[in-house]
């Protein structure tokens, strides 16, 4: 599968594209891959995302996942840079519970451009990131965007 690694500000990432669209972003480094054209347009629209020159991604996304999980995903696409929604929130508009939609968060393939980091939890509290260094990488990645999540509490 062609994939490409790059430094960012949370530690090393790898993009992962199958059938011309992005179906996987990991923490950490994967061996030499095929850099393509989408791979290539990935890398330097998330090193704008960090450079602070992009609030609005323009990829083509095929993430692996059930219908539930899809439309978890969709909900966060939706979610404006710099912005946050509730766990609660999200089950309200797809009719489920808020521990449903955490754990499509969890399962979330393509984290920072699906922004799993822009749900948090009931009373602003920020809870479950599974990338990086936790909720510390939430964290940060919402202070990129200029939300300044230091001010929330941690669960």
């Amino acid at each position: 599968m062609p994939h490409l690694s790059l430094n960012t500000a949370v530690g090393p990432l790898t993009l992962f594209e199958e059938d011309d669209a992005i179906v996987a972003l990991e923490w950490g480094r994967a061996p030499e891959g095929e850099e393509t054209p989408l791979l290539t347009k990935a890398r330097d629209q998330v090193l704008d995302y960090f450079d602070r020159k992009l609030t609005q991604w323009d990829l083509p996304l095929n993430p692996r996942g059930d219908a539930f999980q899809r439309a978890v995903w969709d909900a966060m696409c939706r979610i404006p840079f710099g912005s946050v929604r509730t766990y609660g929130e999200i089950a309200r508009d797809l009719s489920s519970a808020a521990r449903a939609v955490g754990g499509a968060c969890g399962r979330n393939p393509i984290p920072i451009i699906i922004p799993c980091h822009r749900v948090i939890g009931a009373n602003g509290r920020l809870t479950g990131y599974s990338g990086g260094a936790g909720l510390e990488t939430k964290r940060a990645l919402l202070f990129l965007e200029g939300y300044y999540a230091d001010e929330l509490p941690l669960h």
